[in-house]
């Protein structure tokens, strides 16, 4: 692990304006720097920097964090790494904390991953370099052909379609059995490093290697850091046998036809089910749109972005996973589903539902036209037809629910098959956990049910319907599920007074985060006893997270406070509201006297309630007490004492 002291040093000797300003256009504000934020999309700065706390805060989509998380969201790196980068930017000597034995063998672990991924990249340019410029080979025509069928022209040097090519690292992988065998053994690499990564493959009989991929289109496969960790390989026509021989090799006989795609096997830096294609070239349009667009295909995302749709991603020729889900959460909270109209594009679409519920994200399902992907769509009718399909998106359970109750599949199916799709849909339902979800759900279900009639239903047919949506709806797998009235409405007069309450002690909270120092004036203390719940808690935390000079940590801090309020706690941070510490106090001291005032009345009306409950009942000792106590608590009203 990376010494404490380290990671300070880094926070430290990071210029926080220079590192986010080489992303964000900034500008002076108060003590605060803005910009538009680079997380999501919007058009008045809402983003601010704050130097000299080191923070930075999102008032529009609440992302927070110092110079280190600016990273790790930006370039997608986990903690270490971010602290890593940033400290060889800034000039910091990384100090761990493992043994002398740990950090060799740490350190030689990182080595052998650093080869594999160096090997990879070798593997990338070599493909590139097959497919165009001075080394192309003689067959890459075969690769450039596919690519002009799916109208990506190659021979533009700059413009979107190059920029696509270059960004996917799109390239030819040639026929022979040894081009990336020879091309590795030049550069230098022993060919088990490259086995490792599933370029090339252990020859069954004798010694040597050969090469996984010949004769194909090739897709590198990043990481969400650009590094390269795997391909995909799109099977060509086969060369002429002329073609072949002209080249010193053995056309190859009639036989099963290759498969579409191959993929490199699960390797030390690659496992399937945990990236995403394309997430690396896609993050900054991602977090702009505030969504991603799910594909099936490799050619889907290469086209999309070729034509300036480049929020899109593709699950790597496996199911979506949960795994999948969670690291795209990172950059956004929806994704819409974009899979092919066909089966097994449906089939594709209800498996995704659980992964995306369970990664916390927001669903959404887009339907395509029959027999058409994403990458034909785009090719025949322009991108603006896709982005009207997209528009169009319904949540994914309302999705799903429609495509089972839809008339004409519905009615045609028979009678198990009818049966099955109602159980699919209550199934639908009572996997949602939030009742007021659920009804929601319940209710649109019962609106396409009810005109299934229409289509031809049996009314034996949509009482079954009926039956099973209103179990579903009421139980949740073990415990019945009831919605009250009183569960989902709260008095007027109660929400005003909390939100009142709450607004007051923001503002006794922002005046302590403004200037801190106001910690060590005795009247600001005693009156930091008006606050309570969250607030309290958070107040206590501001010492806690004192460092030299009565500066406050910021990261620190907010670890230690309620989630509740660590929103508004980092954006005060990044933007401070009052320029002089007595301008903040005089700001804490009269709220905390409003909110002790409200208090006060608070009780008052508290005893005046229970004056008029005793007075009939005769219990004189207790009415006088209650008297009593109403004249104290006026008093202290009017600061009588």
């Amino acid at each position: 692990m990376i010494h404490a002291d380290t990671i300070a040093r880094v926070k430290e000797r990071t210029d926080l304006v220079s590192l986010i300003g080489e992303t964000v256009r900034l500008t002076r504000r108060g003590r605060s720097f803005v910009g538009l934020c680079p997380f999501h999309k919007e058009k008045s700065p809402s983003f601010h920097v704050n130097p000299e706390r080191g923070i930075f805060h999102c008032f529009g989509c609440k992302e927070s964090g110092t110079a280190i998380d600016f990273i790790m969201k930006v370039e997608g790196m986990n903690f270490a790494e971010a602290v890593r980068a940033l400290a060889e930017r800034s000039g910091v000597e990384i100090i761990e904390t493992a043994t002398e034995a740990e950090r060799r063998e740490a350190n030689a672990a990182r080595r052998a991953r650093d080869d594999l991924y160096a090997v990879s990249h070798l593997a990338a340019t070599f493909f590139e370099q097959s497919m165009r410029g001075p080394s192309a080979h003689p067959l890459a025509h075969y690769a450039l052909a596919e690519l002009a069928r799916r109208g990506l022209d190659t021979h533009e040097a700059t413009g979107p379609v190059a920029d696509a090519l270059q960004a996917f690292r799109v390239g030819y992988a040639p026929p022979g059995w040894d081009g990336l065998a020879s091309f590795l053994k030049r550069q230098g690499v022993s060919p088990i490093v490259a086995e490792k990564v599933g370029l090339l493959v252990a020859r069954s009989s004798g010694t040597g290697f050969y090469d996984r991929f010949r004769h194909r289109l090739m897709f590198a496969v990043t990481d969400v850091q650009g590094r390269v960790i795997a391909f995909s390989g799109r099977s060509l026509p086969e060369p002429t046998p002329d073609e072949m021989r002209r080249l010193g090799l053995q056309p190859s006989t009639a036989g099963e036809p290759p498969a579409k795609y191959m993929n490199s096997p699960e390797s030390p830096i690659y496992t399937k089910g945990e990236h995403l294609f394309g997430l690396h070239q896609a993050r900054h349009a991602i977090r702009q749109e505030g969504q991603a667009t799910l594909v099936e295909g490799n050619f889907d995302v290469l086209s999309l972005h070729a034509r300036g749709l480049c929020n899109v991603i593709a699950p790597l020729g496996t199911a979506f996973t949960t795994t999948q889900a969670k690291l795209l959460k990172r950059f956004a909270p929806t994704v819409t589903i974009l899979f092919d109209g066909d089966a097994a594009g449906r089939k594709a679409t209800w498996a995704a539902r659980l992964p995306v519920h369970e990664g916390g994200l927001e669903g959404r399902a887009a339907t395509l036209p029959a027999k058409l992907d994403p990458d034909e769509l785009v090719r025949t009718k322009g991108p603006e037809a896709l982005k009207s399909i997209l528009k169009s998106a319904k949540e994914l359970y309302e999705h799903l629910i429609e495509d089972a109750l839809q008339n004409d599949s519905f009615n045609d199916a028979t009678t198990d098959g009818k049966l099955a799709r109602m159980r699919a849909v209550a199934n639908l339902l009572g996997e949602q956990k939030d009742p007021v979800k659920r009804l929601m759900l319940k209710t649109y279900a019962d609106r396409l049910s009810s005109k299934l009639i229409v289509g031809g239903t049996a009314p034996a047919d949509l009482r079954q319907v009926e039956q099973l949506l209103e179990q579903a709806t009421r139980y949740d797998g073990q415990h019945p599920v009831e919605l009250r009235a009183a569960e989902t409405t709260v008095p007027g007069y109660r929400a005003r007074s909390r939100s009142q309450v709450q607004e007051m002690g923001e503002h006794i909270m922002g005046a302590l985060l403004d200037h801190p120092v106001l910690l060590d004036d005795p009247e600001v203390m005693e009156a930091l006893d008006v606050l309570d719940g969250d607030l309290a808690l958070a107040a206590g935390a501001v010492r806690q997270s004192l460092g030299a000079e009565t500066q406050l940590i910021p990261d620190e801090f907010l670890a230690h406070i309620p989630a509740s309020i660590q929103a508004f706690a980092a954006g005060r941070l990044a933007s401070p509201v009052f320029e002089t510490a007595d301008v903040a106090r005089e700001e804490l001291l009269k709220n905390a006297g409003k909110l002790r005032r409200l208090s006060l009345s608070r009780e008052k009306a508290a005893t005046v309630d229970e004056l008029q409950r005793v007075a009939p009942l005769g219990d004189v000792e207790r009415e006088a007490a209650l008297l009593r106590e109403a004249v104290r608590q006026a008093k202290a009203k009017l600061g009588l004492g």
